[in-house]
């Protein structure tokens, strides 16, 4: 008798530890998923202005709700992987033509030219100088979705190649791109005014480009002239504070730093002979054994200690980052900025938006655009599981873009309006 009733009571104890472990396991999808996060309009951060107001009339994605796809879209880790991944779904093939600019130290500079596909909303001849994230280029798949649909929407579309990050190009100076050389970036929008010189200017920047953007126009009065705003997406505005965060565990950033200095590493040693070679002039600071130290390197930081800052000159480390960095050129901008991260983000750390909601509590042409969810140059969209093929980010820069342009053209036809009731009193 006791062991038909123990024998009974077994299938409970088993059918109990089942319906744990699912608990358990649903319990950690949801909590690594976020599926408990809400969606939300963005966090903004502005002062209140008739750019603002504006603004907020319209780029009606600012008010909106930001929905990511409602599986995997609130995990900022799924965003920024498939995004590294994949970069975007059924990307277009924008056709467009290679330019070649020769620096003054040999190098090599490349970017490509993209003419618009209709006529821009404002009837005016409008350029998007742009600038992508950390070893990207144009034929990179993020890239060529928003070039595709800044184009349709009538937009030139001139897309610089970071020095080294296309395989095909060869190196012909030992020098490649760093976290704050503006040196490309500004030959191409010279060039982009020499050669339309009734055109205007829209500056966008993706992640590190973003840096390298914002640092460009505060450099000096000059690098603002023409330009009608500027967006940068994703960046981190300071190495320097960023450094030890990136080394950190806390939400896998040393992992993050990990696959992105492996990366870099294939980069430089594919061109090892123009920037190591024996024949090559190499930066005095620049020696031998930073090739071996490279070898063993496992962090971006390692790699810019003992590679790309000598490129430059800096004598350390801390030099370089504080120099590189555009968060003291930030307050020398005075066309309007939109900086856009994500709450979510792994790879910039909630420390470092201090940055941008300070200066947009201190600047009127300055709007921080701070979404939940979105990752690192992800913002996917989508219903339940596979995303669109245009993201959040895509359509935000190019509507806000269009704003502007609407923007200035009110102001240019207010001001023909005052001249001639000035003229006529």
């Amino acid at each position: 008798m006791n062991a038909m009733l123990e024998s009974s009571e077994l299938p409970a104890v088993f059918d109990g530890v089942k319906l744990a472990a699912v608990a358990a396991v649903l319990y950690v999808i949801v909590r690594c998923l976020n599926l408990k996060s809400p969606t939300a309009p963005p966090d903004l951060y502005f002062q209140d202005s008739g750019l603002s107001r504006f603004l907020l009339k319209s780029c009606p994605l600012l008010t909106k709700e930001y929905i990511p796809p409602l599986i995997w879209g609130k995990s900022g880790h799924i965003q920024t992987a498939l995004y590294g991944k994949m970069g975007r779904v059924r990307s277009p093939h924008p056709y467009g033509h290679r330019k070649f600019i020769t620096m003054s130290d040999g190098a090599t500079s490349t970017f490509d030219l993209f003419e618009p596909l209709a006529e821009h909303c404002v009837g005016d001849d409008i350029t998007m100088v742009i600038c992508p994230g950390i070893a990207n280029h144009s034929e990179k798949q993020y890239i060529r979705t928003f070039v595709d649909y800044a184009q349709r929407n009538g937009y030139r579309c001139a897309v610089l190649n970071h020095l080294g990050a296309l395989p095909n190009i060869e190196l012909t100076s030992p020098r490649m791109f760093t976290y704050g050389c503006t040196w490309e970036f500004g030959a191409m929008v010279n060039y982009i005014k020499k050669t339309y010189p009734l055109t205007q200017l829209v500056v966008v920047g993706f992640s590190l480009g973003g840096n390298i953007v914002c640092k460009y126009l505060g450099e000096t009065q000059a690098n603002q002239e023409k330009v009608l705003c500027c967006v940068s997406v994703c960046q981190g505005y300071s190495a320097l504070r960023a450094q030890e965060t990136f080394m950190q565990w806390d939400q896998c950033r040393r992992f993050y730093n990990f696959l992105m200095a492996d990366n870099m590493k294939r980069i430089i040693l594919s061109h090892r002979q123009a920037l190591f070679g024996d024949h090559v002039k190499k930066p005095q600071s620049l020696e031998d054994t930073d090739l071996s130290r490279l070898y063993t390197a496992t962090s971006l930081m390692q790699i810019d200690d003992n590679v790309m800052r000598k490129f430059h000159g800096y004598n350390s480390l801390k030099e370089y980052y504080e120099e590189e960095s555009c968060m003291r050129y930030l307050h020398r901008i005075y066309v309007p900025l939109m900086l856009v991260n994500a709450a979510d983000d792994p790879l910039v750390h909630e420390s470092l938006l201090t940055i941008p909601k300070s200066l947009s509590e201190k600047r009127e042409n300055v709007m921080f655009v701070l979404p939940l969810h979105g990752g690192h140059l992800g913002f996917f969209e989508g219903s339940v599981l596979f995303p669109e093929p245009l993201t959040w980010m895509d359509k935000l820069v190019v509507e806000y873009a269009n704003a502007i342009c609407q923007w200035e053209r009110n102001k240019s036809q207010c001001s023909d309006t005052e001249q001639v009731e000035a003229d006529l009193e």
